[in-house]
């Protein structure tokens, strides 16, 4: 198990410079200059040279992904060219934001996918089964934008259970936090449970065609004792990896549903950074959205011995 976990977080390593390299090569072939952009019109060729050299960009690229990594590493993010503070700060501030949306999203789209997904599954080629499927090619449909709207309109201004612009944390206010959470919460869910039942679905299947599950049939083991104590181990593992990648790209801004129910997340701080060519904060939402979705996937490696004993030989 200590190999294992060894060897995953190594080669998380490497990915993680790759992915750094990548966010400061990717900004640098923008056209434009970030000092230039930082003086506005009035910058003199004095005032230019010396930001220039105070934020190292006089320097080779090399030594400057080396100066900003080391800053990094650091934690300085720099700072925004338009709100002029530091872009660590709005990253935290947004990213808190966003794992508030998505993380209790993507955990009820799980429970209630994985059940749904498995009685499909047992109940495979029956009424049961078609409107499982059913409900899930809906949802799975559904523009994500759309399902947001129709929530704002009926829950929010035609029975006005909730607020529908603006956001209060929970942890200035846990009632009335809530109350802003509610809404994209359960429509980012409804989505997210459309692609977790077909994969539970599928994998469940597969399961059961398994001897071992006829063998334990076979001894008078009742379907619910197989399910939960023979097939819902190894019906977990792709799933729980659906539910990982699921996770690790949502982390990285819900931008939609950010934007349609004004949360300021670190999708929707991303996109008006790119508007506003805010590159310090465009960098850093970039440089953690990457980091994000790779250490979700290691956590979610780590964790593969949890339902597969065989991984821990690995």
């Amino acid at each position: 198990m200590l190999k294992y976990a060894t060897k995953r977080i190594l080669l998380a390593i490497p990915t993680l410079l790759l992915v750094a390299l990548a966010v400061f090569a990717m900004l640098h072939l923008i056209p434009g200059d970030p000092a230039q952009l930082m003086l506005g019109d009035i910058g003199t060729p004095q005032a230019l040279a010396h930001l220039h050299a105070q934020l190292g960009l006089d320097q080779p690229l090399s030594k400057q992904f080396l100066l900003w990594l080391t800053r990094v590493l650091h934690g300085d993010f720099g700072t925004s060219i338009v709100q002029q503070r530091p872009v660590l700060d709005m990253l935290l501030g947004s990213f808190a934001v966003t794992a508030s949306l998505v993380v209790p999203a993507v955990l009820l789209a799980a429970l209630l996918a994985i059940p749904a997904g498995m009685l499909a599954a047992w109940k495979q080629n029956t009424w049961v089964d078609t409107g499982v499927m059913t409900l899930a090619i809906v949802f799975l449909s559904i523009p994500s934008f759309w399902l947001g709207l129709l929530f704002l309109m009926f829950f929010g201004l035609k029975l006005d259970l909730f607020p529908v612009v603006g956001y209060v944390s929970p942890l200035e206010d846990f009632r009335e936090g809530i109350t802003y959470l509610v809404m994209p919460v359960v429509s980012l869910a409804l989505i997210e449970t459309g692609v977790i039942v077909r994969m539970a679905r599928a994998s469940t299947i597969e399961v059961l065609r398994l001897e071992y599950i006829t063998h334990a049939r076979a001894k008078g083991l009742s379907e619910p004792a197989i399910a939960f104590r023979h097939a819902l181990k190894n019906t977990m593992a792709p799933t729980w990896t659906l539910i990982g990648l699921s996770l690790g790209s949502l982390l990285g801004g819900a931008v939609v549903t950010e934007t349609v129910f004004t949360l300021p997340g670190i999708g929707r701080l991303l996109v008006d950074s790119i508007f506003a060519r805010d590159y310090p904060v465009v960098q850093g939402c970039l440089l953690l959205v990457t980091a994000t979705y790779v250490g979700v996937n290691l956590l979610i490696d780590l964790s593969y011995p949890l339902f597969d004993p065989r991984v821990r030989l690995a």
